[in-house]
């Protein structure tokens, strides 16, 4: 029996009908490069104690090792759009890969930390361009009636990547060494590489393949202003400095990217396409996926430290509850899938976010009596809602914008994201520790202070995604798939 086209009776993809066979294979082909970077980041910040240990140097200093591979993703990432478009986007993808493996080696080899800073930024200016891109690559793939199913199938090699990472890395620590975290990025690379030439090459479907004949010109001033703007206001985030400077850089990234928005308006072909904003619909799922990062991911760094700080958890066991949150929205995250394709994403938004603020007031309550299980349950109750809007909220941001120019706007939804969720640790953070020293003027007791303080910063978490809840009702459905029950 000859295998059913994935794109039946369509000639919006410029007549090619791939099977589901190769459709899955170049999804093997992709998905693996992707979970590579996101293993490797999260494995980093398990190793940053033992490397400190290993090159006897100071916290602060090593923490250049994840800043300084943070800034060159701020880097590259509004490059991504640009780079599909000029060799392909298959193309785009093999070469960045070869780039994070070649500086995965490089770190392995590093003999002193000043090294390892310098090749974590070559390992970030690869890695910051394969998601975006591999993301590109899948939308595009997808057939326009699965869009949700398969964007929501995708999420769960998404999740256990950040959720396996810290394992991962805590094992080879403690069995073999630090080099090893980088190492084994070598193996994964070359399958990838080998999938991808064999299966996104030489299958070659145009819409991941064909270099526009047009020719256009080189969005110089983008060029520069994208990663200037990012930089800056990433360090003003991350970099411990005088409080002057910090605002300092701040102004000047803002100002920066003010400018960007306004010239990017006007380029025939800009680096970030930031036109897609005029569409309602993509403005909107903007504004609730940024809010959803900054309930969600601006709270879910302070369960660990509350945890191990308050609870005298081993950070194994605060690893283990955590993993109830890749738990339940790696299985929500199909289902979430399939019902946006039948539903929409007003319920699906709503709905989510309204699980994730009750989770966070539950966890608001949280006192010394509140055993573990009560804990990670409440922990997978906030997976539930994230597996319920995430990837729902990202492929309905992606049908919003014009088709022909999705590989620009990947990057600037991925370069949004690192912008937004440390801007919310930070905030978040700020306000836990103003709450701490309110709290210990009410208080004889530190420890009831502090456990005071972090209740009132997980109801501000809260309060932030129920708001993303009611506003989510203001969504629209998209023109092609709209639903009339919403």
């Amino acid at each position: 029996m000859a295998e059913q086209p994935i794109y039946p009776n369509e000639t919006a993809r410029e007549n090619t009908a791939l099977p589901r066979k190769t459709f899955i294979l170049m999804l093997m082909a992709i998905i693996p490069g992707m979970m590579m970077v996101m293993i490797d980041s999260t494995a980093m910040n398990v190793a940053i104690t033992n490397l400190s240990h290993n090159f006897d140097v100071s916290f602060d200093t090593l923490q250049w090792v994840i800043t300084g591979y943070m800034l060159a993703m701020s880097v590259t990432i509004p490059l991504s759009g640009w780079f599909s478009d000029k060799i392909g986007a298959a193309r785009a993808f093999m070469v960045t890969v070869t780039f994070f493996v070649i500086g995965s080696v490089l770190c392995a080899m590093a003999q002193d930390v000043n090294q390892l800073i310098v090749f974590r930024i070559i390992q970030g200016l690869g890695g910051g361009m394969i998601q975006p891109i591999g993301m590109a690559m899948i939308f595009r793939l997808a057939p326009d009636n699965r869009k949700g199913q398969i964007m929501g199938m995708l999420g769960i090699p998404m999740l256990l990547a950040p959720a396996s990472g810290p394992v991962l890395s805590g094992w080879l620590l403690e069995t073999i060494s630090w080099h090893w975290i980088f190492w084994i990025n070598v193996p994964i690379g070359i399958i990838t590489l080998a999938l991808a030439s064999r299966h996104l090459l030489k299958k070659s479907p145009p819409q991941i393949s064909v270099i526009s004949k047009e020719k256009k010109s080189l969005d110089a001033p983008g060029l520069f202003l994208a990663p200037s703007a990012f930089v800056l206001l990433a360090l003003s985030i991350n970099l411990k400095s005088s409080l002057w400077a910090g605002w300092l850089m701040g102004g000047a990234g803002f100002l920066l990217l003010v400018w960007l928005w306004f010239h990017e308006l006007r380029h025939p072909h800009p680096i970030l396409e930031v036109r897609a904003f005029r569409e309602v619909r993509f403005r909107r799922g903007m504004l609730i996926s940024w809010i959803q990062y900054i309930a969600l991911n601006g709270s879910l760094v302070f369960i660990p430290q509350y945890l191990q700080n308050f609870r005298a958890y081993s950070p194994f066991e605060a690893g283990l509850v955590m993993s109830m949150l890749a738990v339940t929205s790696g299985l929500l995250m199909p289902v979430g899938g399939r019902l946006f394709d039948r539903i929409g994403i007003r319920p699906l938004a709503g709905s989510g976010l309204s699980v994730i603020g009750i989770a966070l007031l539950l966890l608001s309550q949280m006192n010394e009596g509140t055993s573990g299980m009560m804990i990670g349950g409440i922990v997978g109750l906030m997976g539930i809602g994230m597996g319920l809007c995430m990837m729902s909220l990202n492929t309905y941001i992606l049908q919003s914008a014009p088709p022909e120019s999705i590989s620009r706007v990947t990057p600037m939804t991925s370069a949004s994201a690192n912008l937004v969720i440390p801007l919310a640790i930070a905030g978040l953070n700020n306000f836990l520790l103003m709450r701490a020293t309110v709290r210990e003027t009410e208080t004889v007791s530190g420890v009831l202070a502090g456990l005071g303080a972090y209740s009132d910063t997980f109801m501000l978490a809260a309060c932030i995604a129920l708001a993303g809840a009611l506003l989510s009702l203001l969504l629209k459905p998209n023109q092609k798939n709209s639903d009339p029950q919403q």
